[in-house]
C-alpha cells in the first residue's frame, strides 16, 4: 500500500533554522530540508521574495486535517517568534507527495561529500567504495539537526578535520550539543579514544546513539543528557555547536573543560554576532587562532595556552 505525505514549505530566517527543525520534529515532521531561494532574474519579483533566507521543506506522514496540522505548526512557530518575531508572520504552504516523490524529493538533497583528505560522509541509500585512507561515515537525515550539510556543522568537520591532520591529533573529546552525533562520530573516526557527547534534548541523544551505534563506534562514544556544568575531566578537543548565546553563557564551563593546550572550537555563530563571542572569551586563557565563514555563519577556534 502507498503511503502518502505532506511537504510543507516556509520560508524562515537562516538564524533560525535550528530551533524550527526541532520545533517541526517535535510535532511529528519526519524530515527537513533548508535551501535557500533562487530568483528568476529575467522576472521583478513580489518585495516579499527578496531574500536570501532558507526555505524550509518539511515532511509529515498526511494527516486526517491538513489545516489542523498548519494550525498546530503557525502556533509552533508563535511560541518561537519571542526569539525571532519574523516567525509570527510565516505563510505555510504545502502540497501532497506520494513515496516514490517523497524519496525523490527527499534523498536528492542529501548525497555524499567529503570533509578534508579522509573524511566522507553519505546516507544510507547510496553505497560509497572507501579507499584504504577514507574514514566513512553513514548517517541519514532524522530527528536531530546536523547532516553536515548547514554551514555551522560544516565549519566544524573541517575544523576538527584539520586538528587530526596534526602532529599531535586530540585523544579525549568534548562535544557539546551533540545533536544527531555528527561531530562526535567524526572524531571517533578519525583517531580519538574517548568521546563524550551531551545534548539536554534527550529525543537527539536517542537518535545519537542510533546513528553511532550503526557506525559500530560505540565503545569510543558515550552519551550523555547532563548539562554540561555535570560533566567531569579535561579534553584535548572542545566542540560547541550551539547558539552564539549559549557559548558565551557556557564559556566558563566549556574552557574549564579544555586541557593545556587543548582547542576549543565555537560555531552556531552568526558572523555579526563573532565580535559578541569573541568578547565574552575575551579574559581566558585562550589563544585566538582563527576565526573562518561560510555563508552568513562563523566559527571561532582557540587554544588554550596554560
Amino acid at each position: 500500500m502507498m503511503n502518502k505525505w505532506l511537504e510543507m514549505r516556509l520560508t524562515v530566517p537562516d538564524q533560525a533554522v535550528d530551533l524550527v527543525s526541532q520545533a517541526l520534529m517535535g510535532i511529528g515532521c519526519t524530515g527537513i530540508t533548508a535551501a535557500e531561494k533562487v530568483l528568476d532574474t529575467f522576472v521583478v519579483p513580489p518585495p516579499d521574495s527578496l531574500t536570501n533566507d532558507p526555505v524550509l521543506r518539511a515532511y509529515f506522514i498526511y494527516p486526517e486535517n491538513v489545516e489542523t496540522l498548519c494550525l498546530t505548526v503557525q502556533e509552533a512557530l508563535s511560541s518561537l517568534a519571542d526569539i525571532y518575531p519574523e516567525l509570527a508572520e510565516t505563510r505555510l504552504d504545502y502540497r501532497e507527495l506520494a513515496d516514490h516523490d517523497w524519496a525523490s524529493d527527499w534523498q536528492q538533497h542529501f548525497p555524499p561529500f567529503k570533509i578534508g583528505s579522509r573524511l566522507v560522509i553519505h546516507p544510507s541509500w547510496i553505497d560509497w567504495p572507501a579507499t584504504d585512507e577514507e574514514v566513512v561515515l553513514t548517517l541519514d537525515p532524522g530527528q536531530a539537526f546536523g547532516t553536515g550539510t548547514h554551514a555551522t556543522t560544516g565549519l566544524c568537520l573541517e575544523a576538527l578535520s584539520d586538528h587530526f591532520e596534526t602532529t599531535s591529533p586530540p585523544q579525549r573529546v568534548l562535544d557539546v550539543g551533540t545533536g544527531s552525533g555528527i561531530l562526535a562520530m567524526a572524531c571517533a573516526a578519525l583517531g580519538a579514544t574517548e568521546v563524550v557527547a551531551c545534548d539536554i534534548d534527550s529525543d537527539a541523544c536517542q537518535v545519537a546513539i542510533a546513528n553511532i551505534q550503526q557506525n559500530q563506534l560505540s565503545q569510543q562514544i558515550s552519551i550523555t543528557d547532563n548539562p554540561l556544568d555535570q560533566i567531569p575531566g579535561e579534553y584535548n578537543l572542545v566542540l560547541a555547536n550551539i547558539l552564539a548565546a549559549e557559548n558565551i553563557r557556557l564559556a566558563t564551563s566549556l574552557v574549564e573543560r579544555l586541557a593545556a593546550q587543548g582547542r576549543l572550537v565555537l560555531s552556531g555563530i552568526l558572523i555579526e554576532q563573532e565580535r559578541q563571542v569573541i568578547d565574552g572569551f575575551a579574559d581566558f586563557p585562550l589563544t585566538l587562532l582563527s576565526t573562518n565563514h561560510r555563508d552568513e555563519w562563523t566559527c571561532i577556534i582557540y587554544q588554550r595556552h596554560e
